[in-house]
């Protein structure tokens, strides 16, 4: 996945819209997007269209509420059994996670779902506390499928007046909570899910956060609205030369599988390279 592009699961005209576009995935939110009192008509519709609806072939998140609140068992209660590829969760800490799954898991088997088959995502740094327990993310099993960060939830709980400084790059506090996000994530084998830019009119300001999210080695990035995806999905798909490069460096490490260190168009090139050629390659294949 390159791009995943949120949606109120409330309003099925933007759901039929966002179908039809480009987006890698479509996240369903059932949390910050919908009011509290459309809350249960939201839920009810989105798990119809999971049952029913034709999904174009795109992956399907759902955004639940907080585990720790009182919509979330409802959430999950009525969408696990519409088969969502993956949920998505708000507010998240690893115990979260793991409470979560504990919910999920006895729903997937009387549904007659495979165990395991509706992974997890997460927003992870939507409160303060929840950047002193990233490390934990290694421990929550094949179901955690991606780690993505959040800078308004947590400017808020910060009591911050703003993410960004004049020039538009994020301040120190949320610097920490993307790069907390990215060391996470590899350290748990999972996607490295870039926040969104909510300045959505802003097209060099997207492209310049994507040049940064691509520099520091994310694989996608969440979106706000549907003019984001086509900038996002051509940032993060690698070009013609930087796959014949990174097939180069495979190629060359195949042919000479008990070298450290080889010599590859007047440079030298070791593992690290080599690891980095087969992400090239991964993000192509994702895309």
């Amino acid at each position: 996945m390159r791009s995943l592009l949120f949606v109120p699961a409330d309003s099925e005209k933007k759901r039929t819209k966002a179908l039809e576009g480009d987006a890698d995935a479509l996240i369903l939110d059932l949390e910050d997007s919908v009011a509290l009192s459309e809350k249960p008509r939201a839920r009810a519709e989105t798990a119809a269209f999971l049952r029913d609806g034709d999904r174009k072939g795109k992956t399907i998140v759902v955004r639940v509420n907080p585990v720790d609140g009182p919509h979330c068992r409802d959430d999950v209660t009525q969408i696990v059994p519409a088969a969502p590829d993956m949920i998505m969760l708000p507010k998240a800490t690893p115990e979260g996670v793991q409470d979560l799954s504990d919910m999920i898991a006895p729903l997937e088997r009387e549904a007659g779902l495979d165990p395991g088959s509706i992974r997890i995502l997460t927003v992870a740094t939507e409160t303060p506390g929840a950047l002193f327990v990233m490390d934990g993310y290694v421990h929550c099993g094949e179901r955690l499928a991606g780690l993505s960060w959040g800078a308004e939830d947590l400017a808020a709980e910060m009591g911050a007046t703003s993410n960004r400084r004049t020039d538009g790059v994020y301040t120190d506090t949320f610097r920490l909570a993307r790069t907390l996000t990215l060391a996470a994530a590899r350290h748990a084998g999972v996607l490295a899910i870039d926040s969104v830019y909510t300045d959505f009119r802003n097209e060099d300001g997207l492209r310049a956060e994507l040049a940064e999210a691509v520099r520091d080695g994310f694989d996608a990035k969440l979106a706000i609205h549907p003019a984001q995806v086509a900038v996002i999905n051509e940032a993060l798909t690698p070009s013609a030369a930087e796959l014949a490069e990174a097939q180069a460096i495979v190629d060359a490490f195949a042919a000479s599988p008990d070298q450290g260190v080889l010599s590859l168009n007047g440079r030298m090139i070791d593992r690290p390279h080599l690891l980095q050629a087969q992400r090239v390659l991964m993000r192509s294949a994702q895309g």
